[in-house]
């Protein structure tokens, strides 16, 4: 039997699919069938293997940096990103108690993987990513970051409700935010 890796959980995730494709739904995409699934001893290799175009390179971490950050910052929840049974992409989300006033829920390190961007992954899993957090920790905002060249994360996270604060994060990125109304 191997051993999980650090930053991997074996927890499941125990949205149906129905719910799953209302959540993409009311966000106006069309219906995908997707599923976020916590990164776990059977899943590491293939997520590990995920990588973003070579102009992406300086926009995000690659997974195995990722999931190292995982392990200094266990707030941290590593999921891969499933379309019809394939991985194709990753993500981390998770509560920061330290940060602001009564802490940050962040939604960090969102990556389609080349072979499968232009098909609206990113917008689809960015709307269920929120809807996730939103259900695990309640209605609040959420945080993210992004370099302010990164005209199509930004585009997507406009669409979706988030607007640009006036902080940067420890790597220059800027910080958008979320406020949620239910």
């Amino acid at each position: 039997m191997a051993t999980q890796p650090a930053g991997v959980t074996s927890g499941k995730c125990d949205r149906t699919k129905a719910q799953q494709a209302c959540a993409v739904q009311q966000k106006g995409l069309k219906v995908m069938d997707l599923h976020i699934h916590d990164v776990t001893a059977e899943n590491y290799r293939e997520i590990l293997a995920l990588h973003v175009a070579e102009s992406q390179k300086e926009f995000i971490e690659t997974p195995y940096e990722c999931l190292e950050d995982a392990v200094a910052w266990r707030q941290f929840r590593p999921v891969g990103l499933y379309a019809g049974g394939v991985l194709v992409g990753f993500a981390m989300y998770g509560f920061f108690e330290g940060e602001g006033r009564n802490g940050r829920l962040w939604i960090d390190r969102l990556l389609i993987d080349e072979r499968y961007q232009g098909r609206g992954y990113g917008k689809a899993f960015m709307a269920l990513l929120t809807e996730r957090v939103l259900e695990e920790y309640g209605g609040q905002p959420i945080y993210l970051s992004v370099y302010p060249d990164n005209a199509p994360a930004i585009g997507i996270y406009e669409k979706l409700g988030f607007r640009f604060t006036d902080e940067r994060d420890v790597n220059g990125e800027h910080i958008m935010r979320r406020d949620w109304n239910g």
